[in-house]
């Protein structure tokens, strides 16, 4: 979920999971029958703290996380922050949050939001 705020994305730290040591936006796995707005609205809150508004249609990425044995579908969404500073509320998976210009982003990145960025994704278009 790529969270914009004043020409900026938050991104955290990703700890102790796939993926471990890169930077990442909020997001997480669907709950059985929730929609994908539901549960962006809940990865949010429950990462960090903030509420978000105008969440746009997916865009989404296939990835193999073959050292894990893992397959995924990743949808990235788009919206605004709306509310409440970021806060790290899951310090056992992220270091912490930061607010990055999409021209100046931190290295290196969680492969799915690399591979949306390869394919030509860009949440201020």
């Amino acid at each position: 979920m790529i969270i914009r705020r004043n020409n900026k994305i938050l991104l955290g730290k990703r700890l102790n999971s796939h993926g471990s040591e890169t930077w990442s936006p909020p997001g997480g796995h669907l709950e059985f029958m929730e929609t994908i707005e539901a549960c962006v609205k809940r990865e949010v809150m429950e990462e960090t703290g903030c509420l978000i508004a105008n969440i746009q249609p997916p865009a989404f990425t296939e990835e193999f996380h073959i050292e894990e044995d893992k397959h995924y579908l990743n949808f990235m969404l788009t919206a605004d922050w709306q509310s409440n500073e970021p806060q790290r509320l899951e310090p056992d998976k992220c270091a912490g949050w930061e607010w990055f210009f999409w021209d100046d982003l931190p290295s290196p990145l969680f492969l799915p939001l690399q591979n949306h960025i390869d394919q030509g994704f860009n949440p201020f278009e």
